[in-house]
């Protein structure tokens, strides 16, 4: 049984952010096809993606999406009841006036996009309006990133490290306490169902 506030404060977040790497990909297409069309949020995904690597995720997670889902492109608004994905080769940044800007800095944890960058981004534009749960990975991108939102007032979580395939990610976060809450996968689902 969830805590009844970390419901109502998921309820009451504007922006889902979701970061994961290897092992990941399958939950966030199960998450992707829970969230209803009127869902009131906005939610980022940022999955690691090999760099110059074709990928058809857009075009799989848009055909078993009920909300509108697109690849971010640079100045793209932040809307409500939509789902974007950040682009490989690119970090995806949040600006306060309301939309993306995408940066082509160096890779970090050799992965572009880097979750960290859009966690920090996020932390400085949106702060406490925010939920972010980092998942399965193999190296530490999206610690320090949940960590800086945990320290804005935001809702952070990490999947619990024996559910993910690769506990590594999820563990760099837990061991700086950048996690408010460490949820099983059940649990994850159980709480964006009572957020619909």
């Amino acid at each position: 049984m969830l805590d009844t506030k970390l419901i109502q404060r998921f309820n009451r977040s504007k922006m889902l952010l979701l970061g994961g790497s290897a092992g990941s990909f399958k939950l966030m297409f199960r998450l992707v096809k829970l969230l209803p069309h009127d869902f009131n949020k906005t939610v980022i995904i940022i999955i690691h993606r090999k760099k110059n690597f074709f990928s058809e995720i857009e075009k799989l997670f848009a055909e078993n999406s009920r909300m509108y889902l697109r690849e971010i492109s640079d100045k793209d608004p932040i809307e409500q009841n939509a789902i974007y994905i950040a682009p490989a080769n690119y970090h995806t940044l949040l600006e306060k006036r309301g939309y993306f800007s995408l940066d082509v800095s160096e890779a970090i944890w050799y992965s572009k996009p880097s979750i960290d960058v859009t966690f920090e981004s996020a932390a400085d534009s949106f702060g406490k309006s925010c939920t972010a749960i980092l998942f399965s990975g193999a190296n530490q991108d999206g610690a320090e990133g949940l960590l800086k939102l945990r320290n804005c007032g935001a809702l952070t979580i990490a999947q619990h490290p024996e559910d993910a395939e690769m506990a590594e990610m999820p563990n760099a976060a837990i061991s700086i306490d950048g996690a408010e809450y460490i949820l099983r996968t059940t649990e994850i689902f159980e709480l964006l169902q009572n957020g619909t």
